[in-house]
């Protein structure tokens, strides 16, 4: 038994029962080891779901833009790969939301904001875009995977029609709020938005 078997056991056993349920005793009763064999690998549960969560994200294109690659076409192209990836993990959201990158994420995420600082932003601009992007994009899939286990029927019926008439409009005209086509239009609201600071900061640099 080594680490590499122990993740792609410990992948199963999450997408059978969840993040909730996915316990150190049931990872060992599936490798058919006691408990304490895992220690030897992963000093305790937390290092494990860290683990858990860089292994997932190993699987995303990270790094700098592609040769030609315009920032907004970049970031746009980083925000759908990385909710894809998400959402191929039962509770993926809710993993990665609560465990430590590592290094070798970390570095890739510095080369990153260097790409962005050569296309004109300051690193503060560029932290703070990859970052409010990345929060939109875990909160976004943590509803859509929670209402998922929840099972929630669509919203209508004569009684909500009554009575919120107007969001019952606004899901007939742009769909539900936690589909593909609300992600797509929060994800052109901050990318105006970021587009717009970066215009806003150069305006006032020029200005100095």
């Amino acid at each position: 038994m080594n680490r590499t078997t122990i993740i792609r056991a410990a992948l199963e056993l999450l997408e059978e029962v969840g993040l909730d349920e996915l316990t150190t005793r049931r990872l060992a009763a599936r490798l058919q080891v006691k408990s304490p064999a895992l220690y030897w690998h992963f000093r305790n549960k937390q290092e494990l779901l860290d683990e858990l969560a860089r292994h997932i994200q190993a699987r995303q294109d990270l790094g700098p833009p592609r040769e030609g690659e315009k920032w907004r076409d970049w970031l746009a192209r980083r925000a759908r790969e990385r909710r894809d990836i998400l959402l191929s993990h039962r509770d993926g959201a809710r993993l990665i939301a609560g465990t430590s990158p590592g290094h070798d994420i970390a570095a890739t995420f510095d080369r990153e904001l260097h790409a962005l600082v050569l296309q004109g932003f300051s690193p503060v601009q560029a932290m703070r875009a990859i970052t409010t992007l990345g929060s939109y994009i875990t909160g976004f899939v943590l509803e859509e995977q929670a209402r998922h286990q929840r099972d929630e029927p669509p919203p209508g019926g004569l009684d909500q029609a009554r009575e919120t008439p107007t969001l019952l409009a606004a899901i007939r005209d742009g769909g539900p709020p936690d589909g593909s086509a609300a992600f797509e239009d929060g994800l052109t609201l901050l990318l105006d938005g970021i587009e717009a600071g970066l215009r806003n900061h150069g305006d006032t640099s020029s200005a100095r």
